[in-house]
């Protein structure tokens, strides 16, 4: 008599090793896995080569200890290469005053501010 499969989460891990390159791969792992044992799987898969600053799941930030549920989209999050803040800025003195802003964009004969 063959012995019952032990039931399994099917997870998705996405990864994005570049800006604009997402990768998502599909993990089975066995009820009660948290998502640092996802990480080992993807480790030893060879699918994760850099190790993530930290981890999501669905666009929330989670600790490793945290266990998935079937479905779930673990998210691996690459460290910052920019200050957010100074990227801002330096975006906003390339384009000058006139160019940025909520009203940047106005109808030609438009009053200003609507």
């Amino acid at each position: 008599m063959a012995e019952a499969a032990a039931p399994q989460l099917r997870i998705t891990v996405a990864h994005a090793r570049q800006p604009g390159q997402v990768n998502l791969w599909e993990l089975a792992l066995p009820l009660g896995a948290t998502v640092a044992d996802a990480l080992v799987q993807c480790r030893a898969s060879g699918v994760l080569t850099a190790e993530p600053v930290a981890a999501g799941i669905w666009g929330r930030l989670v600790p490793q200890a945290t266990l998935l549920q079937d479905g779930d989209r673990l998210e691996l999050y690459r460290p910052l290469t920019v200050d957010p803040k100074l990227a801002r800025r330096q975006r906003f003195a390339r384009q000058g005053a006139r160019a940025a802003g909520l009203f940047a964009q106005r109808r030609p004969g438009g009053k200003q501010g609507y």
